[in-house]
């Protein structure tokens, strides 16, 4: 056995940069901003980010393009392409949005829509800003500029040059994704695997603090509706048709276990590069790890201590359950080309910390 582990890392130090950088696995981060999950990507040894793209979800896309491009310049990977998505949903729009909650009920979070809580909350609200409006980052704006493509061609371009080795990490509303199958109806089987941070099945308040059970509160009436997917439903129902390769699907379950506490905060700013630390340390604490956990099972996948492969899809009738998290077991599914993915129900916590304070701590 020592003489095999002495030949691997023989093996391995031979290898030329390009054959290390071949090694690496790639991956295209689709989310809107940039954040603790991000920085775990971008900082880990055995991963390239082979690209950024931006969407609209919590904010619009021309502000989560300016926040990827200067979190990537302050934390030294100027690099990476940035290429803008989708600034509307498919179909679904403010509007459309209004008019659902004035006969089905408030939403607790409408992230681009948002203008107001419903109710008092330990979280910020951050300002509201109409699609167009210039962007004026608090923390500077970027002199780097984004790809003049599309988020969606962007997407297709880097799937066809490395066909089965792209990983797509989908932490915002699907859109991009949904447009990219639908300019290339190969797309989706020509990428190596889906990684969704969306939907959810039943979660539970786990912690016991003001800041978990106000995020927990959403899912006591309304289990199967979560924010990505009731963004732009009819892009998520899309995408849950395509032919992927393989599907893990990160819903919000997992995340009441979780929290980006300040002790956390501190311990990985510690542990972290000092451009990276200070990026670390401008994150709002409280809210809890959704986008880490889908990063965190796909570098370490014996993080996930329960999951079960389902059929899914999303409801796209504008009714009360519009956007909602369809799924079956085999015997139960329509059989109408529904997705079957790996959905994480509940994960390692402190393994998970500890993984992501490793990353960091790497030089």
């Amino acid at each position: 056995m020592r003489r095999l582990l002495a030949a691997l890392a023989l093996f391995l130090a031979a290898l030329s940069p390009a054959q290390a950088q071949e090694a690496r696995r790639k991956v295209i981060i689709d989310d809107e901003g940039f954040a603790l999950m991000h920085l775990m990507l971008l900082e880990d040894a055995g991963t390239e980010v082979v690209g950024v793209t931006s969407v609209s979800g919590n904010v619009w896309a021309n502000r989560a393009t300016a926040m990827a491009l200067r979190g990537l310049e302050l934390t030294g990977h100027e690099k990476v392409p940035v290429a803008q998505g989708a600034t509307f949903p498919l179909l679904n729009s403010q509007a459309r949005t209004e008019r659902w909650e004035a006969l089905y009920g408030k939403l607790t979070w409408k992230g681009a829509f948002m203008k107001q809580w419903a109710e008092p909350t330990a979280q910020s609200t951050p300002p509201y800003h109409s699609p167009f409006d210039p962007v004026d980052l608090p923390w500077g704006n970027a002199k780097l500029k984004p790809l003049v493509e599309p988020a969606a061609a962007f997407m297709v371009r880097m799937v066809r040059a490395h066909p089965h080795q792209v990983t797509i990490m989908a932490c915002g509303p699907l859109t991009n994704l949904a447009l990219a199958q639908r300019l290339d109806p190969e797309f989706a089987s020509l990428v190596k695997e889906l990684v969704v941070m969306g939907g959810s099945l039943n979660p539970r308040q786990t912690l016991d603090n003001r800041a978990a059970a106000d995020f927990a509160r959403e899912f006591v009436n309304t289990p199967r509706r979560e924010f990505n997917i009731r963004f732009d439903p009819e892009a998520a129902s899309m995408v849950s048709h395509a032919p992927w390769p393989k599907v893990t699907i990160v819903p919000v379950d997992p995340s009441t276990g979780t929290q980006l506490t300040p002790a956390l905060v501190d311990r990985l700013a510690k542990a972290a590069r000092p451009p990276v630390a200070a990026m670390i340390r401008r994150m709002e604490p409280g809210f809890p790890m959704w986008d880490e956990i889908a990063a965190a099972v796909w570098l370490d996948p014996s993080l996930v201590t329960d999951k079960e492969r389902l059929w899914y899809d999303f409801d796209t009738q504008f009714g009360p359950g519009y956007g909602d998290m369809l799924t079956w077991r085999d015997a139960y599914r329509p059989g109408l080309d529904e997705g079957q993915a790996d959905i994480v129900r509940s994960i390692d916590v402190p393994k998970m910390e500890a993984l992501i304070e490793r990353i960091l701590a790497r030089r």
